[in-house]
């Protein structure tokens, strides 16, 4: 992997061939998202996605921040024209093209943007002090990365409207009572944890997982009816796989499946 300015990349992470790691990396502003850090996140992402042994990725920032919104010293002075042209947008439009699990790891802030990218993920995994909003509305603006559209797919319209409205935060447990957090764990614990949890699913069928998670975003793009045939096609594809002879013979000889992700 190349070295980036703005992230931390680590393959193999604990000594997990299938599993890689992301950490956000401008501390001294919260992770704040600038264009070249988003450049960075989805130029590492896309060469991640093309590596054969990562199955899942975790996307964490540090104790403080996940990332504490979009880059407001950026912004300030824009015109619509600048908000055009600005590849950072461009960035963000690439990241549903990610085909393998990303697990967002949240201590701290996910504020704005922050919350936007972690809503972006697969799910997120919060520790017990995180806090999370969008409180673009307190400076005269709006989400502009899918705070409106994720956030009210994810706890309902009436509290995104009001979290969205008033700009104000909710802890991590309020999140996790809504919907937007999958499961809240011990600040100091939430890396390990995470872990834990991307250890289960590389230990699936790849590309199971892959079609699963295919089928589950077409849940919120979709009728039901369409959704349910896209999923039923999705499941009659698994059966051209090795790993689905090799999962079921497994299941049938009482023994643990080795997947080999064909």
């Amino acid at each position: 992997m190349k070295n980036y300015e703005n992230i931390l990349v680590t393959k193999n992470y604990r000594d997990h061939a299938h599993i890689a790691l992301i950490q956000l990396n401008r501390p001294k502003v919260l992770n704040a998202l600038s264009t070249d850090l988003m450049k960075d996140l989805v130029d590492a992402l896309f060469a991640l996605e093309d590596d054969k042994e990562v199955r899942v990725i975790i996307l964490t920032g540090n104790e403080r921040a996940f990332a504490a919104g979009a880059d407001i010293g950026q912004m300030a002075e824009a015109t619509p024209i600048d908000q055009i042209n600005d590849n950072r947008f461009r960035t963000w439009k690439q990241l549903p093209l990610i085909t393998k699990p990303i697990i967002a790891a949240v201590n701290g802030f996910a504020l704005g943007g922050g919350c936007e990218l972690a809503m972006s993920c697969d799910f997120i995994v919060a520790g017990d002090k995180a806090q999370f909003g969008q409180p673009e509305i307190k400076i005269g603006t709006i989400p502009g990365a899918g705070g409106t559209q994720r956030l009210t797919r994810a706890i309902g319209k009436s509290k995104a409207m009001l979290a969205v409205l008033t700009g104000d935060m909710m802890d991590a447990y309020q999140a996790e009572r809504d919907g937007l957090v999958a499961k809240v764990v011990p600040a100091e614990t939430l890396i390990q944890e995470t872990f834990e949890i991307a250890k289960t699913i590389s230990n699936r069928a790849p590309v199971a997982v892959r079609l699963a998670k295919e089928a589950v975003n077409m849940a919120f793009e979709s009728s039901l009816k369409d959704g349910m045939e896209y999923e039923r096609r999705n499941f009659y594809l698994t059966f051209a796989s090795k790993d689905q002879k090799e999962g079921m013979k497994a299941f049938i000889e009482k023994r643990e499946p080795k997947y080999e992700g064909f």
